[in-house]
Parts: structure tokens; C-alpha cells; sequence
């Protein structure tokens, strides 16, 4: 199957070894992504739901790159600093996500890249037209 890396332009990608998004197939996995502007600029700090709505923006970009849509989202990994700020969260990820209802799971973790980021969110999805065409 052909493989598609897709690049977000982030000056980390190419340091870290890694690509915003991967396509094999009817399959897209969506890196971990933060709130960080394309200056590098954390957006909405202190703020979990901003960051949250700009996490999942940058998401539905990177499945858009590769063919994909939030539609076809199955899983969502979310990553807080703050567990006790998860009903926030929990909110905006449910407006994006509330007919499509994709697996997930929100763990708290003792600290991300910058201390500004509350909030980190990977995906993975599958591309049902493609998959329908591939079986």
C-alpha cells in the first residue's frame, strides 16, 4: 500500500523524525498536536476548551491533507495536564465529535512540550469510501 506523510511545516517535524499525519491506505494517524499557532505561539493559554477547538481544527486540516474528514474519525487519545479540567475538554471534543462518537480516552500527564499547552490530542481514522473500494 502507497504511504502519505503529510507535514504541518512545524521546524519539530524534521528535528524529531516525525509527520503531522500518515496515510496507508483507507488509514490516517493524526500525530499528537498541541495548540500552537504556525508561529509557534501557544494559543489560548490557560484556556483547555480554546486549545481544545484549535487541537481538533488542526486535525480536521491534516485529515482534510490526506483525503480524510473528522467523519471519519474512530479513535481520539487526549492528553491533559489537568485531569480536573476534563469536563471543558470533555465539551468541545463532544460539539466536533457529538454524532461521529469515535473511541477514546483522556489520561492526565505530568507535563507537555511547553508549559502553556493543557492539552495534547492524537487521532486515528479510516476513510470508509477507500476502505469500501480496497475490500
Amino acid at each position: 500500500m502507497q504511504r502519505q506523510n503529510h507535514s504541518s511545516g512545524s521546524s519539530w517535524e524534521p528535528i524529531v523524525g516525525y509527520s503531522r499525519a500518515v496515510r496507508v491506505g483507507a488509514h490516517v494517524m493524526i500525530a499528537g498536536t498541541t495548540a500552537v499557532d504556525d508561529h509557534g505561539a501557544v494559543v489560548g493559554p490557560g484556556d483547555a476548551a480554546v486549545q481544545t477547538r484549535c487541537i481538533l481544527e488542526k486535525i480536521g486540516k491534516a485529515l482534510q491533507a490526506l483525503g480524510a474528514d473528522l467523519k471519519d474519525v474512530v479513535r481520539t487519545r487526549v492528553f491533559v495536564t489537568d485531569i480536573s479540567g476534563w469536563e471543558a475538554v470533555g465539551r468541545v471534543h463532544g460539539e466536533v465529535f457529538g454524532t461521529i462518537r469515535p473511541v477514546t480516552a483522556m489520561v492526565e500527564v505530568s507535563a507537555l512540550i511547553a508549559p502553556d499547552l493543557l492539552v495534547e490530542i492524537e487521532a486515528d481514522a479510516i476513510i470508509a469510501d477507500a476502505a469500501t473500494a480496497a475490500g
